[in-house]
């Protein structure tokens, strides 16, 4: 792709190795436009024009603490990501890798060699997929014992009595979904090459019902990636109050960083900005 202007940026999305198929039809990047490419030695990048005003240190900043902003520049930047997924194996980067030019972007794929080649080695032909359990405090399990049919309370005495057993109802969902998570990840990770734990999300932000109990990544070959989606409905039992989620599947993420370097902890990665 020609230079970038003045006034402009280069936000980068991923890593790969360099691709002649042509993305899928439809794909767009931040600027509207399908995403170029910069090949380097042996490495590719996917990249937008941006402008600095909303990209560069100061102003990123400040879109960051803007939800609304943050989400619709996560759900582009996934986008092209999966894209990607479809024609080669890409590595995704953090949320808002900006360069200030097309040699800033080589120096990156430079800089980063040591952890882009090994991570494409060894993420081509896996995909990721992603399982949540919730609590669902607001259907708590009911049974006689826990919930007896009574009228509202009368007394202020008759109220406590109908909030510890509304707690001791909530408590026994929180149990009974920690019981299910650790058992699910134990069997999951024992049929995928690798396993995440991410932090459980924030019901506020995520606007899912209940609370988040696992939230999980798992990197599964190709091949077996039916026999994996079997297995998570073959092993979850209906237990009332408690949900499982099957998410994907995805570019793999939460694995692009290496076994243990901590990239991808809380899904994606960090938001920055890279002065290259």
């Amino acid at each position: 792709m020609n230079d970038v202007h003045e006034g402009e940026l280069l936000y980068v999305y991923a890593v790969t190795r360099p691709f002649a198929i042509p993305l899928p039809d439809g794909v767009r990047g931040l600027d509207g436009k399908v995403p170029g490419l910069i090949e380097h030695r042996g490495l590719c990048a996917a990249v937008s024009r941006v402008p600095a005003e909303d990209f560069d240190a100061v102003p990123l900043r400040a879109h960051l603490e803007d939800l609304d902003w943050l989400g619709r520049t996560a759900r582009t930047h996934q986008a092209v990501i999966a894209a990607l997924a479809t024609v080669t194996c890409p590595v995704p980067l953090r949320l808002a890798t900006v360069c200030r030019d097309e040699s800033g972007v080589r120096r990156l794929l430079d800089s980063g060699r040591t952890r882009f080649v090994p991570a494409i080695e060894r993420l081509d032909g896996r995909i990721e997929w992603g399982v949540k359990v919730y609590a669902q405090a607001e259907q708590p399990a009911r049974s006689p014992e826990l919930h007896p049919l009574e009228p509202k309370a009368a007394t202020g005495r008759d109220y406590l009595r109908q909030r510890l057993r509304e707690r001791r109802s909530r408590d026994e969902v929180w149990r009974r979904a920690g019981v299910l998570s650790r058992a699910l990840h134990a069997e999951l990770c024992e049929r995928a090459e690798a396993g995440r734990l991410h932090r459980p999300q924030n019901a506020r932000l995520s606007g899912e019902p209940g609370e988040n109990v696992l939230n999980a990544a798992y990197l599964v070959p190709l091949d077996r990636s039916e026999d994996f989606v079997a297995a998570i409905r073959d092993f979850i039992p209906h237990i009332e109050g408690v949900r499982v989620e099957l998410t994907g599947p995805w570019a793999p993420y939460s694995f692009a960083g290496g076994p243990d370097d901590g990239h991808g902890q809380d899904g994606h990665g960090q938001e920055g900005w890279e002065e290259r």
